[in-house]
């Protein structure tokens, strides 16, 4: 079977997207939506830097809607942080299923059942309506901090706790958009509290499905999810990648996310993001890791590099899930829906050279 796919968006995580895509042999890219008018017109290929592909993309959402397509995978930036409705992109989802397509996104919503049973029936009654299925992924929350963590369970025979710690360095990420805009980087106190607002929303939820995920897998009844975040402001002028951060506004943000069960807290997901290196020396240093306590006791740690493009990472994890998606009865699926999701059809054997014939 090939899949016929709309890329919903052409940033960097629905570029790579494209490319992959372009490359499947099961899958076929039949539309792209881009949000700039400069844009609408172009070629899909030419846009993702393939070169021409005959799709030409638009910025008509009715287009999109009628299009003939198996899956749309959307990598937008979140409606909850962006625009001016933080529920646009519910009510495109629920579009886009109704119209008969699947969906798999990476801008949350990887357990919808967290923001309430309202939410997530919107979405299973446009999954009916269009018998369609939804699913969203990412790398963390998506993979690192709750598909591993939940597959290192099957070697053990006690859990006390899962402890998932994230410490990212951004200062040679070259992303003023996210840095800045999104995160709250480069933002007086003040500002932060204004206009993180939807962020911490946003972010909040991420984790929160997260950790509420890892129980339902484990079978463990959270008594509550608690949150603590701290800041830390620029004693100096730092240049980074995404521009400069200025003395006395926002360089560092140390999150904590933990679900309590019992008094104690069971499933912790600990972040710690720096914008650069000099910020919050005293603050947890090091790479992600992922530590189970209990019997018997399993660390793994990541070095700071064990990803050369989390942005592709995340597009990959979409892509390759879409055989998955599509070939799953209609409805909300999770991770704990889905069979496990991997790489399928995706190894780079290197062809034989060809044996020249013996002259007579």
């Amino acid at each position: 079977m090939t899949y016929k796919v709309i890329q919903w968006s052409s940033g960097n995580v629905g570029k790579h997207a494209v490319r992959a895509v372009a490359e499947r042999a099961d899958m076929k890219l039949v539309g792209m939506y881009v949000f700039s008018g400069e844009k609408a017109g172009k070629d899909a290929g030419e846009i993702a830097g393939v070169g021409k592909l005959g799709v030409k993309a638009t910025n008509d959402v009715e287009k999109i809607v009628a299009m003939d397509a198996d899956v749309v995978i959307h990598t937008a930036l979140p409606s909850l942080v962006y625009g001016a409705d933080p529920m646009a992109d519910i009510d495109l989802f629920c579009r886009l299923l109704a119209s008969g397509k699947d969906v798999i996104t990476t801008v949350g919503y990887m357990y919808p059942k967290v923001y309430g049973p309202k939410l997530n029936k919107r979405l299973e009654e446009a999954c009916r309506k269009g018998g369609s299925t939804f699913h969203s992924t990412g790398l963390n929350p998506g993979w690192l901090g709750d598909l591993l963590p939940m597959t290192m369970t099957a070697l053990s025979r006690r859990v006390d706790k899962i402890y998932v710690r994230e410490i990212s360095n951004f200062q040679h990420y070259p992303s003023p958009e996210i840095m800045f805009d999104m995160m709250g980087f480069s933002k007086t106190p003040a500002q932060f509290k204004k206009d993180a607002e939807r962020y911490s929303f946003w972010l909040s939820g991420l984790f929160r499905e997260n950790i509420q995920m890892i129980a339902d897998a484990l079978g463990v009844k959270l008594d509550d999810i608690r949150e603590n975040t701290v800041r830390e402001l620029a004693a100096a002028d730092l240049e980074t990648a995404s521009g400069i951060v200025r003395k006395g506004t926002v360089a560092g943000q140390h999150w904590t996310w933990a679900g309590v069960a019992g008094g104690q807290d069971v499933i912790v997901h600990e972040t710690v993001w720096r914008i650069h290196e000099s910020v919050a020396p005293e603050w947890p240093t090091g790479d992600h890791s992922v530590t189970i306590e209990g019997e018997p006791r399993m660390h793994v740690n990541f070095g700071g590099q064990w990803i050369s493009d989390g942005l592709q990472g995340t597009a990959m994890h979409a892509v390759n899930a879409i055989p998955y998606v599509c070939d799953a009865p209609s409805g909300v699926k999770t991770f704990l829906d889905l069979p496990w999701i991997i790489g399928k059809g995706i190894v780079n054997v290197p062809k034989k050279a060809a044996k020249k014939k013996k002259k007579k």
